[in-house]
């Protein structure tokens, strides 16, 4: 019997290079383009906890870092990690959206919980970082494992 696998999955593993290996991959928002997050209750305190959440705990790192290479993005986004690169694909047809070889990538960072959104933090080799959040922890563990050394 074939297996069946997600759309999401199938995402994941469009346009790998040949001999290319999927180790991870998971539904995302980046910070800077998260909607709805609220940091405060009540309309004004909700506006401004979003403005400083995504002006200040979305990336760092100046404009010719590598996080400051991700295009602007609206919505979810699956992240996926290679033997050879981490990026951003669009989750319903892989559709690249930014990409950067895995070697630009230095660790995976666990945050603060927001409302119901794991938040995580993914450090490049430059020094800089990019915000992201998932709904499930799981998905951060899978990330942060599949880019330890070992699998380097």
């Amino acid at each position: 019997m074939p297996e069946v696998i997600s759309v999401q999955q199938q995402s994941a593993l469009s346009q790998l290079a040949p001999g290319e290996q999927l180790l991870s991959y998971g539904i995302v928002v980046p910070v800077k383009s998260a909607q709805g997050v609220k940091l405060k209750h009540g309309k004004l305190g909700g506006q401004l906890g979003d403005h400083l959440m995504h002006r200040y705990g979305a990336q760092s790192g100046d404009a010719r870092s590598i996080a400051a290479a991700m295009p602007p993005t609206s919505g979810a986004l699956l992240l996926r990690v290679t033997d050879q690169r981490v990026g951003l694909v669009k989750h319903l047809d892989g559709t690249p959206v930014w990409e950067v070889p895995r070697s630009w990538v230095a660790h995976v960072e666990r945050r603060p919980r927001l409302q119901l959104m794991a938040r995580f933090r993914v450090h490049y080799a430059d020094g800089s970082w990019l915000a992201f959040l998932t709904a499930r922890r799981r998905t951060i563990e899978a990330f942060a494992t599949a880019l330890t050394p070992a699998h380097q």
